[in-house]
């Protein structure tokens, strides 16, 4: 594919309010609409609206988000949209393969195709929620998960795609030859098969990974088709992008088979001093006593020994090594602060926006400019678009920075796929079932 061929992919990350960590006190949000199906119904529509490729929810079991549950939430989505990707966060950590790889196939059923699955560990211990002892190290959070992974795959593919055949004539409705079990023994999970739900209709919906430690690069390589990834500057995204794509080739993988997105945290307005506006705005509404306690708790160091304005010292910090939570961001954080040398307003300020993520406050066509150049210089091959403000951040950037992206030939104009696969670029996976048998008809 040529430079010119080569088109963005964006992603919505929905919330309530916003993802600036004030924009629920901000004047015209409506925290409220948190647990109300007709706003999130909104915000898809206007994410289709744009051409976007998906929409995304996070989850976890460890945070008291008042959030709704990403699976009931995005089925009633997929019935009320057509062409929008539908990405669900589930944790591998605190669920069973076969539930996963049940409610994924109906998901993907019911939107025709628009699933993805956002695969996480589980950074947040929720031990104490599932009747376990304690929430497992960093390492073997990931090894489980990489097994589990499998264990659903394997689930998914144990119907062959002509397997249902509701042939009225010959009384046959499943061909059962075409249905598997798996036996599948490893050292975390032991399941049988097979599914009890035909093959997905993208085959796997969307594999989506979100972790950035050096384990959960490779995990991403090996096994993820999309990484929603937070770097704050374009020379770290861009570290980021070559490492990633870099180790594809020893899973016999090529670049485009995996989509990077970092995070893109906008404030638009049609001014520069407009946006700095409501930048310092939200600024003003920041709990700053509840955000250094959350830092402080991130970080392993109590920051309330400073004033706002004293520029903060690490000393005393965890390491990432004794980290067992999310290893890439509190490597950022330090980072920031070892490049930056904030004082701890300026780092409680740069992390209100979007955790981490990439901020940017200004106009449409300077944020056109920012994008152009990170999809065209390594940096990302798209993004996750994170509005600090909800709605009205969606709906600014569709109607101001996509029409200008498409200008420049960077976006669709249309969907061209029905599918979530087809329009992100990515292959619909062969059943394994069908691979094994044709490998063995070629040896016999």
């Amino acid at each position: 594919m040529t430079k010119s061929e080569r088109k963005l992919n964006l992603n919505a990350f929905l919330a309530a309010s916003g993802h600036h960590e004030a924009s629920w006190r901000y004047p015209g949000t409506e925290p409220e609409k948190g647990l109300n199906i007709q706003h999130y119904l909104k915000l898809a529509q206007i994410a289709e609206k744009g051409l976007l490729d998906s929409v995304f929810l996070a989850d976890g079991y460890w945070a008291s988000s008042g959030t709704l549950e990403p699976f009931t939430l995005l089925s009633a989505l997929a019935a009320a949209t057509k062409h929008i990707g539908l990405i669900a966060t589930v944790e591998t950590t605190y669920n069973e393969p076969f539930h996963v790889a049940r409610k994924f196939a109906s998901l993907d059923h019911i939107s025709k195709g628009r699933a993805g699955w956002n695969i996480v560990t589980g950074a947040g211990p929720a031990a104490e929620q599932f009747s376990k002892e304690q929430h497992p190290k960093h390492h073997e959070r990931y090894e489980s998960a990489e097994e589990f992974v499998e264990v659903v795959k394997r689930l998914w593919d144990s119907w062959e795609d002509e397997a249902v055949r509701n042939d009225k004539i010959n009384g046959v409705l499943i061909d059962q030859a075409k249905v598997h079990t798996i036996d599948y023994l490893g050292k975390h999970f032991a399941v049988k098969g097979p599914l009890n739900i035909a093959r997905p209709p993208q085959g796997y919906p969307v594999l989506v990974q979100a972790g950035s430690s050096e384990t959960g690069k490779d995990f991403a390589a090996k096994t993820a088709e999309v990484i929603f990834t937070a770097q704050l500057t374009f020379e770290e995204a861009r570290a980021f992008y070559k490492d990633v794509k870099s180790r594809l080739a020893q899973y016999g993988r090529t670049p485009g088979q995996l989509k990077i997105l970092p995070g893109l945290s906008p404030i638009l307005a049609d001014t520069e001093a407009e946006a700095r506006e409501i930048e310092e705005e939200l600024f003003n509404l920041i709990d700053h006593e509840g955000a250094i306690s959350r830092l402080s708790s991130r970080l392993g160091v109590d920051l309330s020994r400073h004033s706002l304005d004293d520029v903060v010292s690490l000393d005393g910090a965890q390491s990432t090594d004794e980290v067992n939570g999310m290893k890439s961001r509190h490597q950022l954080i330090l980072d920031l602060v070892e490049r930056e040398r904030p004082t701890l307003r300026q780092l409680i300020n740069r992390l209100a926006g979007a955790r981490g993520h990439f901020t940017f406050t200004g106009t449409p066509l300077a944020l056109a400019d920012v994008i152009e150049k990170w999809f065209h210089s390594g940096a990302a091959d798209g993004f996750n678009l994170m509005p600090q403000i909800y709605p009205s951040g969606l709906e600014r950037f569709v109607e101001k920075v996509i029409p200008e992206l498409q200008n420049r030939g960077l976006f669709r104009t249309s969907y061209e796929e029905q599918t979530l696969r087809g329009n992100l670029g990515l292959a619909r996976p062969a059943n394994a079932f069908l691979s094994l048998k044709a490998e063995k008809e070629v040896y016999s």
